[in-house]
């Protein structure tokens, strides 16, 4: 078919097609056959698609994500991301293996075998992120290995313990050796101590969201990984540093994106529209969704519409919404497929006991206290201090200085054990907001103005096995069930969007004036982004990476 022998068993005709080795149009065929590309040039076809308008391009590769950000099962997760063109994506399982272990990662990717969407796993590196967080158990390099021995298990997944790396720990050099595909994680991390991560063997970051880091990661040879999730937004900050070196070593990624966040906005084709409306060149901003996160990753036969490659191809009406007309997925329209399995095992991960208001009460006398400060937009947080108001030897919320309580609640070995702080961010006026979503331990995280709320919001995520939920005293305004290991929802997609929608305006009716409410809730516990978090453990400075008490002395 490729000689032209024969006809193939798909010709696409008369479209713009993107090489992105060369980042030109073609106006010519693309001939399929057995689910690859034939080949470019005049071909006849057994069935003809008509492109005549319209642009060609590989399907969207999505470099680092997490599907339990999006808390759909795998089946939904395609189903959502299959329309917008995202044909393959490279996966950070460590969410559920913080849950579930090891256990829960082999089942996940047992999962994706019967669905059209490609998904490639990393090992997860981290778990637990870092000493100070509480995972069900921790990953030993045993398991590592065990999981890099999967098909589609590609490398290791992101080395979050950056100081770790940096200094040289025997830990996490082990779990170096196990692999030579290495995914990195290092928010602020320049100079000397960037040189070592890189030294160390690791190839990428996709947490930079500054100019300044992303250019001295590719001046270390790093890739570029840009992330335009739902909380940390990235895009238009590195962009310059696309327009000023081209596409080379640079791929995109949504990392952690809600679900509400992709059926509204898009997925990687949202990335691409953005980056041409800021005046990137069409073709490089392709490249970076398809070509360049295939490199990367070493996933062969993906990226491109050549001879030879999986034939996942988009149609495009134009190039400014990257919507596709059409979208074949190994040379054909995609087909529907079955619902994913859930196992009893994978539910009732919420192990939590008798609770009430007490346990979120802070002794405290007076003075100045650590508070964390949200970054609108990012995931780094700023490490504050304010003066705490104290009634009856208890340090309580000031809504009018936009002070809300926040506590983490260990849940999978039922310790009783609560992390307490403040937090500066939310505007909150009242009620509490709670979710199993805290990555990466995924306990559970609370921020309230008051400790009945408070108390109210975890008893309900208890009781329901685990998801999202705002609370007005003991009145529940809106929840998102997750009882897939307290992350995933096993409900349709279209009701997961709307639960997420509701749960989002509830939390506008409590004052609160952030666009990605329980994204940057998620991530208030992850000790392992600058500058100050909360685990069950308390308060971790994550410049100094130790505990830090909450009064400043």
């Amino acid at each position: 078919m490729a000689r032209g022998d024969e006809p193939a068993d798909l010709v696409i005709r008369g479209g713009r097609v993107l090489s992105v080795f060369t980042r030109e149009w073609l106006q010519t065929d693309v001939a399929v056959a057995d689910g690859h590309i034939a080949g470019l040039g005049a071909y006849e076809g057994r069935e003809v698609v008509d492109a005549t308008g319209r642009w060609v391009v590989p399907g969207f590769i999505d470099a680092h994500m997490h599907l339990e950000s999006s808390k759909l099962l795998v089946d939904e997760f395609a189903r959502l991301v299959l329309p917008f063109g995202t044909t393959a994506v490279v996966a950070d399982p460590h969410e559920i293996a913080n849950v579930l272990g090891t256990d829960g990662v082999h089942w996940l990717i047992d999962v994706c075998d019967d669905i059209p969407l490609d998904v490639y796993f990393m090992a997860s590196s981290c778990v637990p992120a870092s000493h100070f967080e509480s995972p069900r158990r921790e990953l030993t390099p045993g398991d590592l290995d065990a999981l890099l021995r999967r098909r589609r298990v590609i490398g290791l997944a992101e080395m979050m313990n950056f100081p770790g790396v940096i200094s040289g720990a025997p830990s996490e050099l082990a779990k170096l050796a196990l692999a030579r595909h290495v995914d990195g994680h290092a928010p602020g991390v320049l100079g000397r101590a960037l040189n070592a991560y890189a030294a160390a063997g690791i190839g990428s970051d996709h947490e930079a969201y500054t100019p300044e880091e992303g250019r001295e990661r590719l001046r270390a040879g790093m890739w570029l990984l840009i992330r335009e999730a739902t909380a940390a937004r990235n895009l238009h900050a590195l962009l310059p540093l696309l327009a000023e070196y081209g596409p080379g070593r640079i791929a995109f990624c949504t990392d952690d994106r809600e679900p509400e966040h992709i059926a509204d906005d898009g997925h990687i084709n949202g990335m691409v529209r953005d980056a041409v409306a800021f005046g990137i060149p069409a073709e490089d901003a392709l490249v970076c969704a398809s070509l360049n996160p295939a490199l990367w990753h070493g996933l062969q036969g993906l990226g491109a519409l050549a001879p030879g490659y999986r034939a996942d191809v988009l149609v495009l009406p134009d190039l400014e919404r990257f919507v596709p007309d059409l979208v074949l997925k190994n040379g054909a329209p995609v087909a529907e497929w079955p619902r994913a399995t859930v196992p009893d095992w994978v539910r009732h991960t919420v192990r939590i006991g008798a609770f009430g208001p007490e346990m979120f009460r802070v002794p405290w006398t007076g003075g100045e206290a650590r508070v964390i400060g949200i970054v609108p937009g990012q995931i780094v947080t700023d490490s504050l201090v304010a003066t705490l108001p104290a009634r009856a030897g208890e340090a309580l919320a000031d809504p009018e200085r936009d002070l809300a309580k926040i506590a983490v609640v260990e849940r999978h070995l039922g310790t009783g054990r609560v992390g307490h702080g403040f937090v500066r961010g939310f505007g909150l006026q009242r009620g509490a907001i709670a979710s199993t979503v805290a990555h990466d331990a995924h306990n559970v995280v609370v921020v309230g103005m008051n400790d009945a709320s408070m108390a109210a919001a975890v008893r309900r995520l208890a009781n329901r096995g685990g998801g999202i939920v705002v609370v007005d005293g003991a009145e529940v305004l809106a929840e998102l069930p997750l009882p897939v290991a307290g992350l995933l929802s096993d409900a349709p997609l279209e009701e997961v969007v709307a639960q997420s929608h509701a749960v989002v305006e509830a939390v506008r009716q409590l004052g609160c004036t952030l666009d990605a409410p329980f994204q940057h809730l998620s991530f208030l516990a992850l000790s392992v982004i600058p500058s100050l978090k909360l685990t069950d453990q308390g308060l971790v400075d994550v410049d100094r990476f130790e505990l830090v008490p909450l009064g400043v002395s």
